[in-house]
């Protein structure tokens, strides 16, 4: 890993059980520098932004089934879609945006480490 890859901040953003804790780890085991951006909590349309600030922003994507199945959340629809409007800001600038839906975290890991290393090699 160069010292480009390693002084990227990569931030992290995804509706509740996406896979943003399991995507984090594995992108820190690769040597890079992560946060996790809590945007779906916020009101503020460019938390992600104001907070973090990221390099590169990695979006993860899942269903209203999947995030409260992953999650075990007593939510209704309406929840899930207050979260991802709450997301759309993060979603339109997201440099990578990867839908979880049905694949397994590795290939999670893979797509992402794919495109760092295409990109920013």
């Amino acid at each position: 890993m160069n010292d480009l890859e390693k002084n990227l901040l990569i931030g992290l953003v995804g509706p509740c059980g996406s896979g943003k804790s399991t995507l984090m780890a594995g992108l820190e085991k690769n040597g890079y520098r992560c946060r996790h951006i809590a945007q779906e909590h916020s009101y503020v349309k460019h938390m992600w932004k104001a907070i973090t600030n990221p390099d590169i922003l990695i979006f993860l994507q899942c269903s209203f089934h999947n995030s409260t199945t992953r999650r075990n959340l007593n939510w209704n629809i309406a929840d899930y879609e207050e979260q991802q409007r709450r997301l759309s800001h993060a979603h339109e600038h997201a440099h990578l945006i990867i839908d979880t839906e049905g694949i397994p975290a590795e290939e999670v890991l893979a797509r992402a480490l794919t495109f760092l290393k295409e990109n920013y090699p």
